[in-house]
């Protein structure tokens, strides 16, 4: 009843604010209108129409339906039109609120995602071995939205695993490679092989299910080597073979002879038989041909050397010493009689001759044409291993895009939902609004055919379609999508209904939503869209309390406060979510406001990293290239010469100030593009703000930048690292060492080895490494890196005072982190309050502290640490520990309700392994077996090897086949 009464009254109050003024997105087409108090022009129309000419500050500020604001008199006299109009830093004016409009994710998202993962577990575990591909492809797009792409590389290698056919191996082992973007890398090919069956393009073309060998060495390339010889030596022989054989049948031997044309080619009537049962029934039948010795070939549309290379098959069953357009004739002329050996003799022989895209171009439309199924396969995977480039490419693209050209792939079997949901994902990366975006997607929706296909195909197909601004094509594929049962569709069918001028409807189908729902935050951001004012602001407070990670609400509450003038505290608000999830958008809308304050050192070193993050980005709503403003504020900032540089690096690295380190770093390379040490840090400083994708990217440029092979080896090794090839990360390191003796191949292999469970004589021998890497040349920041890594070891092998040594040294070359590993020692050594203290230095230290409150915490009283680990949540709502000593300390106190709430207030927005267990622990003691499996499903789903889960679902299964009998 309250709840009606609630919808009753926001309903009224919404139908005044649609009365009022339209809010508009950021292209919006259509011309404004204002009331209220602003009384200035209409905000899209001007910002459409007048960017150019520096926008005026009523256009810039009115916000429709919104009262006067107080100005302090700092931010009266920043916003004032003559200082707009002269300041050239400003040239398209300050943010406004009512242009904020938060993307619609193109993925499934799900209102229960934490039954989804245990839906997806619990069918993995239940199928047919040979379901399993298609199911981890499902779950593959299950951990998008998820986030974390370890994740979603896992299931694919587990796609790959389990495939059977050559046309899902093709597809998968290419998307493999495409996650790890190795067509960036200067002088890498399509086919080029990483060291696995698993992505090899040899192994991808071998039909058959064989996933205990997915993960062996691939041989490929010394196979290769050995086949080339080979093929040397039996050339010669065959020719040999061939004249000698010509010479000595007499030609009695001879009983058929097919002629083309004015040429006869004597053959062995049996060996010609025996190629098919239509020559067979040709010539052993009761047709002419069989009490004939000349059969007219002429009208077959076969040349005499086909025919001449079809007998010598015939004897010896070897294509190696005929020309390639020989083979092809010979394709045609085994599909026309059926000779299943020839033909796929034939196949493999022209699938091993597509190298490159230019041969798999032409003989694409041979192997559509014929339906060979290994050649169509090979040229599949040349254009699939050269993505994205392939899409670029309009000779490759006709085999794709259309419905006719699909039918033609499936013909020969490969059109498939997984071929188009790769190509489809990969265009949307390069260009969500393209042409060929939408005919890939089409094609997707074409081949789903399980109910999470189409809820996907038409999800993303809505996606791309409002991204292009065609809004009721969007609202029909959304609706299409929530009639399959995607939920989070609804949001799409909301903003197109919006957009098209149904403020209302809207507003009532995301209210409706939430109210047969349980809420997410997601649910809330939306409906704050069509809202006004305090209701406005009280969802977007919500959105945050239930999903702090959204962006969009902090944008949205820092825009408001500067529209009220207090620049300071928007600033405030901003740095909330970039404290904890760094974004190239928040970063842009803080260097702006950092320019309203006349903070151009703040706004040049947020610029300069987000362009780390994304190089190409577009300030100021997409008209402003990002670079071209780093040009505009540099006579603004302080300048500084690269020896200035690397002492402000290390000023920033010291205090864990890794914004700040990203931006120098930039600027460094402004001087010196092509230093690879340089990209690396890059790399390492995105890793430390989980920007991964951005963080391969600048290891990919530092690998193509080497100058030296042992640098280059390097450098792929972390590639192959950070995308879960350990073994190969470890030979490249080993390659570099033999090369040259280096602190980064040494440290590498270290850290490689250390990824594991380590024993005695394994830790010994990390330790060896990393003191060798220290023996050689490096600067203070690695060196306090390996330090620190040193220190760690020592501590795992309890070897104490060597290991407060090793942080000593590290804090002595200013390696701020180490005063953790100190904390640690002491708290071993029983000094807990020496601990503490330790502790205490790092959060005075570090700029980046949420994890320095949580592991201080450790070193505590209850009390105090509540209070550590309250604000570490506060800093970074997605550290995982505070919740779960929250829940313990709640379950010790027979709290169990708010045990298992705390719990899941934080899996509710990341539904983390260790929460998931210990809220299926919590619900086992409470005797909630359902409960307890379907959070153990989900965690397996998430890390299917955890001991301790697996253990508590097996103990869960066998209680609730007790409670059955």
């Amino acid at each position: 009843m309250q709840n009606n009464i609630l919808s009753t009254m926001r309903s009224l109050k919404l139908i005044d604010g649609c009365k009022g003024t339209q809010v508009y997105a950021i292209n919006a087409t259509s011309t404004a209108t204002t009331s209220g108090g602003g009384g200035g022009v209409g905000v899209g129309e001007k910002i459409l129409h007048h960017l150019q000419d520096h926008l005026r500050v009523n256009s810039v500020r009115s916000k429709s339906g919104c009262h006067h604001r107080s100005h302090s008199n700092l931010d009266h006299r920043i916003i004032t039109t003559d200082i707009l109009l002269e300041d050239p830093l400003l040239p398209y004016g300050l943010p406004v609120s009512d242009l904020l409009d938060p993307t619609i994710d193109p993925y499934l998202k799900y209102v229960d995602l934490v039954g989804t993962l245990a839906d997806v577990y619990r069918r993995i575990d239940t199928c047919l071995q040979f379901d399993l591909c298609l199911l981890y492809v499902h779950q593959s797009a299950v951990f998008r939205v998820v986030s974390d792409p370890k994740l979603f590389r896992r299931s694919l290698r587990s796609a790959r695993q389990h495939a059977v056919d050559v046309h899902s191996k093709v597809v998968l082992a290419a998307w493999l490679r495409f996650e790890r973007r190795e067509d960036e890398l200067t002088g890498s090919t399509a086919l080029d092989c990483c060291g696995r069956n698993i992505e090899c393009p040899v192994a991808s073309l071998v039909s058959g299910y064989d996933p205990e060998s997915a993960f062996d060495l691939c041989v490929c390339r010394r196979a290769q080597k050995r086949v080339n010889e080979e093929k040397e030596k039996e050339e010669v022989e065959v020719e040999v073979e061939e004249c000698s054989t010509s010479l000595s049948l007499s030609q009695e031997e001879f009983d058929l002879a097919f002629v083309v044309g004015d040429e006869e080619v004597s053959c062995i009537r049996y060996n010609i038989a025996s190629l098919s049962r239509v020559f067979n029934t040709l010539l052993f039948g009761n047709f002419v041909e069989s009490r004939r010795e000349n059969i007219n070939f002429t009208q077959n549309g076969v040349s005499v050397e086909a025919v001449r290379a079809l007998e010598l098959y015939s004897r010896n069953k070897n294509l190696d010493c005929f020309d390639p357009n020989v083979v092809l004739e010979l394709l045609s002329l085994a599909d026309k009689f059926c000779c299943d050996e020839l033909k796929s003799d034939c196949d493999v022989y022209l699938a091993s001759l597509v190298t490159c895209k230019e041969r798999a171009l032409m003989l694409m439309e041979y192997g559509l044409e014929e339906r060979a199924y290994l050649l169509v396969g090979a040229c599949l995977q040349v254009f699939l291993r050269e993505l994205p480039a392939s899409l670029n490419d309009q000779r490759v693209m006709k085999f794709f895009c259309s419905s006719d050209a699909s039918e033609k792939l499936a013909l020969v079997g490969h059109s498939s939902f997984l071929l188009y949901y790769f190509l489809s994902q990969t265009s949307m990366e390069e260009d969500m609004r393209s042409n060929t975006t939408v005919m890939l997607l089409e094609r997707m929706v074409e081949s789903a055919t399980e109910v999470w296909q189409k809820q996907l195909a038409f999800h993303q197909l809505g996606c791309v379609m409002y991204e292009r601004k065609e809004y009721k094509d969007a609202q029909n594929w959304f609706d299409e999508a929530f009639e399959a049962g995607h939920i989070y569709s609804l949001v799409g069918v909301a903003r197109t209904k919006f957009k098209r001028g149904h403020k209302y409807t809207a507003y009532k189908i995301m209210n409706s939503l939430i109210c047969d729902y349980n809420p997410t935050g997601w649910m809330y951001q939306e409906r704050s869209l069509y809202c006004v004012g305090k209701e406005k602001m009280a969802d977007l407070e919500k959105a945050t309390e239930l999903d702090p990670t959204l962006t969009f609400p902090y944008k949205y509450r820092a825009v408001a406060l500067l529209e009220e003038t207090q620049i300071g505290a928007a600033i405030s608000e901003i740095n909330k979510i970039i404290g904890f999830k760094v974004s190239p958008d928040c970063l842009e809308l803080r260097a702006w406001l950092s320019i309203a304050l006349e903070d151009y050192e703040g706004a040049l070193r947020d610029t300069r990293a987000l362009l780390t993050l994304e190089p190409g980005y577009m300030m100021f709503h997409g008209k402003l290239p990002g670079e071209q403003l780093v040009e505009l504020l540099r006579p603004h900032a302080q300048q500084w010469s690269q020896a200035d540089c690397w002492m402000q690096l290390y000023d920033r690295w010291s205090s864990v100030d890794d914004i700040g380190s990203l931006a120098v770093v930039h600027h460094m390379l402004a001087n010196d593009p092509g230093k690879s040490l340089l990209r690396f840090r890059q790399s390492l400083l995105l890793l430390r703000l989980n920007c991964q994708k951005a963080a391969m990217r600048c290891l990919r440029l530092a690998r193509n930048c080497s100058t030296s092979d042992h640098e280059r080896l390097v450098y792929e090794g972390w590639i192959l690292y950070d995308t879960g090839h350990r073994e190969e990360a470890l030979a490249k390191a080993e390659g570099s060492i033999s090369i040259q003796r280096s602190f980064e191949a040494f440290f590498l292999k270290a850290y490689a080895l250390a990824d594991s469970n380590l024993d005695q004589e394994s830790s010994s021998y990390v330790i060896q490494l990393l003191e060798e890497a220290l023996r050689c040349p490096s600067d203070g920041l690695r060196k306090g890196q390996a330090l620190n890594n040193l220190g760690s070891v020592y501590v795992d092998c309890e070897k104490l005072d060597l290991a407060a040594d090793c942080y000593m040294n590290a804090l002595n070359i200013k390696h701020t982190r180490a005063h953790q590993g100190l904390a640690r020692v002491y708290h071993l050594k029983n000094q807990r309050k020496a601990a503490y203290d330790e502790m205490t230095k790092l959060i005075e230290k570090a700029r980046n502290n949420a994890s320095a409150y949580e592991k201080r915490s450790e070193y505590c009283d209850r009390e105090m640490a509540k209070k550590d680990l309250t604000m570490a949540t506060l800093l970074d709502p997605l550290r995982t520990y505070p919740y779960r000593y929250r829940a313990a300390v709640l379950m010790d106190d027979h709290q169990e309700d708010e045990a298992i709430a705390e719990l899941s207030k934080a899996i509710f927005f990341k539904p983390d392994l260790q929460l998931l267990h210990l809220r299926a622990a919590f619900h086992d003691s409470m005797g909630n077996n359902s409960e307890t499996l379907r959070d153990c499903e989900a965690a397996l789903c998430l890390d299917p090897s955890h001991i301790d889960t697996l253990e508590l679902y097996s103990k869960a299964r066998e209680q609730t086949d007790e409670q059955r009998k």
